[in-house]
């Protein structure tokens, strides 16, 4: 347990795969963990923005939703880095389901896109990482979900359905991963202010939704990267299991 400090940061030497990192929140999560020194490697099936500030972040193409993808993936960060300490599940359809609408609405080739990425890309990264962290005998699973869930967020049932089951996962897997050394746990963030959220929600919405909180301002990636990185560390290690809400208290669990 060399790659990790007790103090719930990671440090130089902590290989940590992002997915979805290319872009918003995954962008930000990963800038955050390779400041604290960790080599971070984003996977994403868009091209990141070039401009990393010297951080050690190095990209790879792949799509969460396809089983060869993520064996590609995995051997590749093999190669390069020998280990994976930890594993960010970020990648998720929320842009591109474009305006909110009933459930009645939603087609079966749209229900079945977001839960392929959401949900099943969630499951096929932590089968593919697991043998890697196995033979560790460590290993950090962080899989990035939704308050929506605990909401009942109207007109979303796609993407509130995928990210309530991502939790279902977390629960699960740390059930039968626990004696590998590894822990999972999940990350439910609020409306974050990207420019995703911002393409899905007008000013007046995202103004109200800041008012609601009991910290009642914006949420920014920055909120969300801390508990990422607490997560990814020795200091986590006796949880797991776990949903974590990141919304500045609208949603208390």
């Amino acid at each position: 347990m060399d790659q990790i400090d007790l103090h719930g940061t990671v440090t130089p030497g902590t290989v940590v795969l992002v997915t979805g990192g290319a872009r918003g929140i995954g962008a930000a999560l990963s800038r955050h963990l390779a400041s604290q020194g960790a080599a971070v490697v984003t996977a994403d099936v868009a091209e990141p923005t070039p401009d990393h500030d010297g951080l050690d972040i190095t990209h790879l193409r792949a799509d969460v939703s396809d089983e060869a993808s993520w064996q590609q993936l995995v051997a590749a960060v093999l190669a390069e880095h020998g280990r994976i300490d930890a594993l960010v599940n970020n990648a998720a359809v929320y842009q591109g389901l474009g305006a909110k609408r009933p459930f009645t609405d939603i087609t079966v080739e749209e229900w079945d896109r977001v839960m392929s990425v959401n949900t099943r890309g969630v499951w096929l990264g932590m089968r593919a990482v697991h043998p890697v962290m196995k033979a560790q005998g460590r290993g950090r699973v962080v899989n990035i979900a939704s308050s929506t869930v605990h909401m009942g967020v109207p007109y979303f049932a796609h993407y509130t359905a995928s990210k309530g089951a991502v939790m279902a996962l977390t629960r699960s897997v740390a059930r039968e991963v626990g004696r590998d050394g590894i822990t999972v746990n999940a990350v439910a963030p609020g409306l974050v202010e990207t420019e995703a959220t911002r393409a899905l929600n007008d000013a007046e919405y995202l103004a109200a939704s800041g008012g609601r909180r009991a910290v009642p301002r914006p949420m920014e990636p920055g909120d969300l990267a801390p508990v990422v990185s607490f997560l990814c560390s020795d200091g986590s290690g006796f949880i797991t299991g776990q949903t974590l809400i990141v919304d500045g208290g609208v949603t208390f669990s």
